[in-house]
């Protein structure tokens, strides 16, 4: 690791960030807060055997994933939009939605004791209206009158507006212009569908038929909702927000252009492409798990391809259908709708937290590794080749499958996890999936979580994309998961320095590193510190000593970690929350400390005790607390597992590096 060592010196600032008296190392000599050994064991113990409980009989784990009642709704309205209306299903979904209202401000939020937001409120009360919820009744006025203080439905986020178009409730001049043309512009032009992310390409192939043909639900009970509008819609002139800036204008231009000229396009043209469009999506359609493998790409393909004749009992159909069923949760008396799954992120990260104690059995880990094995993303046609066409596969895709969009941080977590469990064993599909990670590095250093360069960020100032995620950019947290990895195994050293370089660069002025994909800079910076141990970085570098004082300055009294998804809109929320700690974030930080060499400080003791404190009577962890975006600011997720296995995975390095201090093994 020489090359690690000479890196490590040469961005070191001259004159910058220094370790100094007043930087918090390690407290070997305080004894507060001392960990009661019997208990550190007891409860590591009973928290292993609850996990291993909960394996599958092939070897993988599969935890719930929670979003906003984004979700749900839409899985009514789908219902509603089609004719194909599960009575009693789509009760029991609205029990869901009317339990998660927030009872101070009236709506929903994005994430549990996050604030109203009004397209997740307006869909919300859609479904309740559309399964029969009288706007009359308590809960229903109370969404209501939240909505017009707000503006009224008008003000809705574009993908709510365009749902309220094909149910005739704004005019299509209210939503942007979505052609299924798109799919025929070559990938010279500014905009093509390779540009964007692979969420969004899923999204928005499926979705320009349904707009090129001007998709009309059925609405079987014809529900309307009117009354969330202030000035009737067909009157409204301010659909679109008023641009900002001098590229907003010049987009919005584009749009109003592309308005009055789309109608006129030749029936040749149009039929044309939708075909490709419906191609393209055909291609994908990934079987039972469903495009993309995500529930609103899923949604648009299954409307459009009723809406493109296929019969009810039509194979595709049936497949999308299923699709849909398959991210259903039933809990008898309510039931609601992932986005997606999350098996294989589920399953590495668990086996990870196992294999961290090497004296316990590992039988389990290795079934866990050799059912991810059979995973792997070999030789099928994804939409990476675009720019690596001949790059080998290699990849693990999120969910059980979605072979055309491998990612990036699954597959190094997965490769890390066979390195870990049985290198020799696995060197195969681990030679593959460090060559494919080293091969999908972007020119700056950085990763991404599924593409090369996706930096098209002019993309996201288009009418369309008022969410502000329509491209993949290069992460730190990606970065550092496969940074790690590639320098744990030990070759390709010249992407792990870039990538190091690429991630001093990001780090932020208080120390922290941004976590795109777990919330936030607690998740950020344990993800890098981790990389650094795995590649054996300098621990005493000025970057590594700021990060451990940030995060030791952030710990709460209680011992604990905890930071809100409120920290996506204001940086100086940044490692704080109003409420309280939160498990999955104390294990962040306790083993961030610990890969910077911290074990013995106070902080770590603090927070093993905090978890030890905190476990529940099924020897487990829970937190109601949204813990990762999907995308910042406009849609979280709840990952169930990582209140129990991030704890478990803190809690056994911390025996196993307590125990070899002392002797012990």
């Amino acid at each position: 690791m020489d090359g690690l060592q000479r890196i490590s010196n040469v961005l070191q600032q001259p004159g910058g960030f220094s370790v100094s008296d007043e930087t918090p190392l390690a407290h070997s000599a305080l004894n507060q807060n001392e960990i009661n050994v019997d208990e550190l064991e007891n409860k590591y113990a009973q928290a292993r055997s609850a996990m291993l409980s909960l394996q599958k009989s092939d070897g993988h784990w599969c935890f719930p994933l929670e979003a906003d009642c984004t979700i749900p709704a839409e899985y009514i309205l789908m219902m509603h939009f089609m004719d194909e209306v599960d009575v009693i299903l789509e009760n029991k979904i609205a029990r869901f939605i009317r339990e998660k209202q927030d009872m101070t401000h009236g709506g929903w939020p994005l994430y549990y004791g996050g604030a109203l937001d009004i397209s997740c409120t307006i869909k919300s009360y859609y479904a309740l209206k559309l399964v029969g919820d009288s706007p009359d009744a308590a809960h229903m006025i109370r969404a209501r009158e939240a909505i017009l203080e707000r503006g009224g439905a008008a003000k809705a986020n574009v993908f709510t507006r365009l749902l309220l178009a094909m149910y005739d409730q704004i005019p299509w001049s209210g939503v942007p212009v979505v052609p299924s043309e798109l799919i025929l512009l070559p990938s010279w032009f500014p905009f093509h569908i390779s540009k964007v992310s692979y969420w969004s390409r899923t999204v928005m192939v499926p979705l320009s038929i349904l707009c090129t043909i001007k998709a009309r639900a059925i609405n079987p009970r014809s529900v309307d909702v009117r009354e969330l509008f202030i000035v009737p819609p067909d009157q409204e002139k301010n659909y679109f927000p008023k641009a900002d800036t001098l590229l907003k204008r010049v987009f919005m231009l584009v749009e109003r252009i592309l308005s009055r000229v789309e109608p006129k396009l030749p029936q040749s043209i149009r039929q044309y492409s939708i075909r490709k469009a419906e191609n393209w999506t055909l291609e994908r359609l990934n079987g039972e798990c469903g495009i993309g493998a995500i529930f609103p790409a899923m949604v648009n393909a299954h409307e459009s391809l009723a809406l493109l004749g296929y019969a009810y009992d039509h194979p595709n159909r049936v497949q999308c259908r299923n699709a849909l069923r398959g991210l259903l949760i039933d809990e008898g008396e309510r039931a609601w709708v992932q986005p997606c799954t999350s098996p294989v992120w589920d399953t590495v990260l668990t086996s990870l937290a196992l294999q961290e104690d090497p004296t316990t059995d590992q039988a389990p880990v290795l079934q866990a590794l050799d059912w991810l094995v059979e995973q792997q993303v070999l030789d099928e046609p994804g939409d990476w080749r675009d720019k690596q066409s001949d790059l080998p596969g290699g990849g693990w895709a999120f969910q059980y499958a979605n072979p055309h969009y491998p990612d990036l941080d699954d597959t190094a977590a997965v490769a890390w996890a066979l390195d870990q469990g049985d290198a020799q064993r696995y060197q195969k599909p681990l030679d593959r999936a460090a060559n494919w990670l080293a091969g999908m590095q972007s020119r700056k250093g950085g990763f991404a979580a599924f593409d090369i360069d996706n930096t098209y960020h002019y993309l996201n100032e288009i009418p369309f994309a008022d969410h502000g995620a329509l491209i993949d950019p290069p992460t730190s947290d990606v970065t550092a998961r496969c940074v790690g990895l590639l320098g744990k195994y030990g070759k390709h050293q010249r992407e792990v320095w870039r990538g190091i370089s690429f991630l001093l660069r990001e780090q932020e002025k208080n120390g922290s590193w941004f976590g795109r994909w777990g919330t936030n800079y607690i998740y950020g910076t344990w993800s890098v510190l981790e990389a650094f141990r795995l590649t054996k970085f300098d621990m005493q570098h000025t970057s590594v000593r700021r990060a451990v004082k940030w995060l030791e300055s952030v710990q709460r009294v209680d011992g604990g970690w905890g930071e809100t998804n409120d920290s996506y809109l204001d940086t100086q929320l940044a490692g704080k929350f109003s409420e309280t700690s939160t498990a999955f974030q104390t294990a962040w930080a306790v083993l961030g400390l610990m890969a910077a060499g911290e074990v013995n400080s106070e902080s770590v003791r603090k927070g093993v005790n905090y978890l030890l404190r905190n476990q529940t009577d099924d020897h487990l962890w829970e937190d109601p607390w949204f813990t990762a975006p999907g995308f910042p600011r406009v849609f979280y997720l709840r990952y169930h597992g990582y209140s129990k296995f991030f704890p478990i995975w803190a809690l056994a390095r911390y025996r196993v590096l307590t125990r070899t201090e002392a002797g012990c093994v």
